[in-house]
Formats: structure tokens, sequence, C-alpha cells
């Protein structure tokens, strides 16, 4: 028995220390024999959901040959290529994953934008103010009015007081807000490797205060993307760094014992740029008529006082490699263009093509999204693993916001309220 020698060794320890006197009368009393007692059976947790994001990752870099971990959860679980919703850029992408809402029903409408109840302030992805947040409530909120514990290791939005209001002179404190039991402030120099095992101790928690869903981001193929390109040598490293990453993840849940249901997804994919293939918004309307929102893929605008119809003439007849509409005229497909947060004016460019104010005035390349959301450069990644998904299934391509519904199904949660997408692609491959 191998815990003798430990035993024995305790045991002499002991004598050194407290040296034993047997008693005067009476025989001498001898210890109880060593019994091996059985080890504690260990804990039964029940599954977790994890959603992870890795932002800018398109479908097509698993075949690089430099994914192992993701192509052995797609090969046991479920994986689809996903259309992101319009505009195909972060902020509003990453809200209706997690609100089963388009960004023109949820209120994220960009990356950057105003609101005309709000004139002079301007959103950025720096904003955390729940004024601009609160049109839809994101899966975390819903789960812990369920009574649901949950944990956000980053997640655009998720450090949000959701449903509160500022307190005034406060220095920032939200009245009425919801919040993830758990959450952290973004901060890119927080490592891959840290966002992990922040994850993995949440979960060595004991059942009372460990959370049942947890969010976790990555952002550094997006990051490589938009420095390098999709095709470039230095976006296959971040998407093989990633990958370890997910490893890192599966191989901590196993140590623990916790089973989970992960779903691993992107907020839109990446097209190839160049400063040679850029329309400049000074050269299709005098920059005094209008003022300008975003500038990238596509650009938002206001005419200036009294020059809307000199905009219109300019903007809305043919251009090469870009369209523009009003907003009140954008194609019903891409479910965009009736927020009051949308400028009156929206020009798109081809995938590959950027507008912007003025033309660049050195060369470059690299990488980019916000375009068409059909667009194949722009699809995104879904895979699904775990005890409540069938094995070595491919779906056919759905909307990200069928997302949120998968979300609440795995949670137990019922039905989302006037949801733009619901659990259909999954009806097949989910074991209830």
């Amino acid at each position: 028995m191998k815990n003798l020698p430990l035993l024995a060794l305790a045991l002499s320890l002991g004598a050194c220390a407290y040296p034993y006197t047997p008693p005067a009368l009476g025989p001498v009393t001898q210890p109880a024999p060593y019994v091996a007692t059985a080890a504690a059976p260990a804990e039964a947790r029940a599954p977790v959901t994890i959603l992870v994001s890795i932002d800018g990752f398109r479908p097509d870099y698993r075949n690089r040959g430099v994914t192992p971990n993701l192509n052995a959860l797609a090969a046991a679980g479920v994986s689809a290529s996903m259309r992101p919703s319009f505009p195909s850029v972060t902020f509003p992408n990453h809200w209706t994953l997690v609100t089963g809402k388009v960004p023109d029903h949820h209120g994220i409408v960009g990356n950057k934008m105003e609101d005309p109840s709000r004139p002079g302030e301007t959103f950025t992805m720096a904003t955390d103010d729940p004024f601009w947040w609160n049109a839809a409530e994101p899966i975390w909120v819903s789960a812990e009015k369920a009574g649901i514990r949950t944990a956000t290791m980053f997640w655009p939005g998720a450090n949000v007081g959701w449903g509160g209001t500022p307190i005034p002179n406060s220095h920032g404190a939200i009245a009425g807000a919801t919040r993830p039991e758990d959450w952290q402030q973004f901060n890119q120099a927080v490592t891959g490797a840290q966002r992990v095992d922040a994850v993995i101790d949440w979960l060595r928690r004991p059942a009372a205060t460990r959370p049942r869903f947890i969010t976790l981001y990555f952002d550094t193929v997006d990051s490589a993307g938009h420095a390098h390109g999709p095709q470039a040598p230095e976006t296959t490293e971040a998407v093989a760094g990633v990958d370890a990453q997910i490893g890192r993840l599966v191989q901590g849940l196993a140590g623990l014992g916790q089973p989970a249901n992960l779903v691993i997804v992107a907020d839109h994919g990446m097209a190839a740029t160049s400063s040679d293939r850029t329309i400049a918004m000074d050269q299709l309307e005098d920059p005094a008529d209008y003022r300008l929102v975003e500038t990238g893929p596509y650009a938002t605008l206001f005419p200036m006082p009294g020059r809307d119809a000199a905009v219109a003439k300019a903007l809305l007849r043919p251009h090469a490699h870009l369209t523009c509409w009003r907003k009140s005229e954008v194609p019903a497909r891409l479910r965009y263009g009736t927020n009051p947060r949308i400028p009156p004016y929206i020009c798109l460019a081809e995938p590959g093509w950027m507008v912007l104010k003025t033309a660049p005035t050195t060369a470059g390349s690299g990488g980019m999204h916000g375009y068409d959301n059909r667009a194949p450069d722009m699809a995104a990644l879904f895979l699904a693993n775990g005890p409540a998904f069938a094995r070595g299934k491919t779906l056919a391509s759905f909307d990200n916001t069928d997302i949120a519904p998968l979300l609440r199904d795995l949670l137990g949660l019922p039905a989302g309220d006037r949801l733009d997408g619901d659990d259909a692609p999954f009806r097949g491959v989910l074991r209830r």
C-alpha cells in the first residue's frame, strides 16, 4: 500500500516530537491498524454554458492547418458559417449575439454614433453610459433575473450597468442597474492565457458561487487582420495563438471535471484592403455640404442645413464601387435604416474598397470589415460542442440573431421578447 511509507514517516516524526509513555498499570495499548478509506467521490457538476468570441475570425481560417483544437471541437460537435448583421462591425454584432436583435432594433448601430436626443454627444467603443445600451436586454441580464449566476471575461457592453441610470455627482455610480455577478473591464494587455485562467478560476468555486453562464473574448485575430490583412502570415500566427488558448480552456475544464456547452463565434470576417482601392468623399460632394459620422467600408453622414438636395443629387447617382442611399431606402435585406441613431445618408463600398473623408496620402494595405453582411469575406465562425449538442454536424449558414435564442435554450430560459432570430437552425442538433 503506497501510503504506508508516508504513514510510517509521519508516525516516526510524531514519536520524536511527542515521546509516548505507556500507562503504568494494565497492558500497553497498540495503535489501531491503518485502514484505507475510499476517496471522496468527485463532485457531479452540472454543465456550464461558455460563449466565446474570437473577434474577426473567418470560418476559412480553420483550413490553415493551425487550429487543431477548434477543428477537434467542430468534429465532435456542430459547425457552420454564420452571417453577421449589418453593419458587420464589432460592437453592433457583439450586442446582436447576446440580445438576438439586429443593430437597427437594439440601438448599437455602429462603433461610433450619435443620438438626436443627446445633441453634442458621441458614442464610441469606450462608452458605458446605459442610455446607449438599454434598448435590448443582453443574455446575462436575462439569466441574472432568472437566478442564474453569470460572469463575463470581456464582452462589448458587459461592463455596462444595464437598465440603470447615472446618479448625478456620483463619479459614475449607476442606479437600478443589472450586471453579471462577475465581470472584467476590457484591457487589451490582459493576455489570452490570463483570460482563460480567470474563467477556470471562476469555475473552481463552490457550486453556490460558481457561474453557470460565462463569456470569453479574444481580440488578437481581428487586430492582426486589420494590421496585415486576412491572408498574412501574421494573421495565421494569431489564429494559431487563439487556438492554443481554446486548448487551454478545454484542458482546464477537463481538469476540473467540468462539463461545458461551448458556443464559439466571431462577430464578422475580414476583407483585404489597399490604399489603391479607396473612394474619397470630398471628391463626390463639397465637404461644406455634409458632416461625416463614420467612414471606412461604409460612411454615414448628415447634410448641412439647407443642403439636403445637393447631397442627394451628388450621392444618389451611380458611383464606381460605391452605393449610397437615404436611410429610408436602404435595401430591406440589410435590416437597417429605421433607428433614429442612423444618419440620413449611408454609403456602402464594395468589399475590399474603402470610403474615406479624403484620399490617402501614403500607400498601405491591411484588412477591414463592415461590408455587406452577405459578402463571403464577412462570414463569421460558429461552432458548438458539449453535452447539449450532436456530434459531427455541419449546419447551413444562418444569421447571428439566432445565437441568443440558442443560449436561452441552453440556460433553460423562456423565448425572448420580439427577437429577430430564433433557435430553428439548431433544433435538429440539440439533445433535449
